[in-house]
């Protein structure tokens, strides 16, 4: 079950076992500090980058403000953000970069980072059972990583504004429509604000919506504006039009 899925990660040692990690997420930084970031990003301090890891997977999927995590590692902004560069390149984060036209009541700067494994993302929450926000907050990660698994050319950014309207990504290409995807656990939890806010603000978008009981596509109307419901496998193969072959 997907709840099985967010609870264990996709880690095959981890989705096996009957129980989801706990210990092992320390076995796994212990491997990927002297495998992965030691010795090849010249870190020299283990504490503080292994903090940075465990709250970047708390705070998954949340806006990134550098000055956040400064006084919690005990290290520099510039520190933080070498940090950041190190998950990015070794895939432990994801980062989603926002989109703009750099209107005046848009985020333009700030990216959300998501962690790569839902089960370290359950582990640095106290997340043992799944329901309501914690279920669609996973959701959403599924979805990223399958659609950056799967379509590796696609470039995807989020979309806020000021007035605290959001849409999980966007993926715009050079001469293509935007394309803005909501995740939402199921089509009846699914609000419409945030689409409606970006299509009067790109009039011109396709609208979708990826929920886990999407599996036959339909489309609903709201305020005028045509949202197509589709499932997660569509959404991978929408996302990947005219980017390169699906994984």
């Amino acid at each position: 079950s997907l709840t099985h899925r967010f609870l264990h990660g996709g880690l095959p040692p981890h989705f096996l076992a009957a129980a989801p990690p706990g210990k092992e997420f320390q076995e796994w930084m212990d491997a990927y500090w002297a495998k992965d970031a030691q010795e090849a990003f010249r870190l020299e301090r283990r504490s503080p980058f292994q903090r940075f890891i465990e709250l970047v997977m708390a705070r998954s999927g949340e806006m990134f403000e550098a000055t956040r995590f400064t006084a919690e590692c005990g290290v520099s902004r510039g520190t933080i953000m070498k940090y950041l560069t190190v998950l990015e390149a070794t895939g432990v984060a994801l980062v989603v970069r926002p989109f703009s036209s750099r209107r005046g009541h848009e985020i333009i700067s700030a990216p959300k980072v998501y962690g790569f494994d839902t089960g370290f993302v359950c582990v640095q929450r106290g997340w043992t059972q799944l329901q309501g926000e914690g279920l669609s907050l996973l959701w959403e990660h599924h979805v990223l990583n399958e659609m950056a698994a799967r379509a590796q050319a696609v470039t995807l950014r989020y979309w806020r504004d000021k007035q605290g309207h959001s849409v999980s990504f966007i993926r715009a290409s050079e001469g293509r429509k935007p394309l803005a995807i909501e995740c939402a656990w199921s089509v009846n939890d699914f609000d419409p604000a945030g689409l409606l806010a970006f299509a009067r603000n790109y009039p011109e978008a396709r609208l979708l919506a990826v929920t886990t009981d999407s599996e036959l596509s339909f489309h609903r109307s709201y305020n005028g504006k045509a949202v197509e419901f589709i499932g997660l496998a569509e959404a991978v193969r929408e996302a990947a039009v005219g980017q390169g072959p699906v994984v």
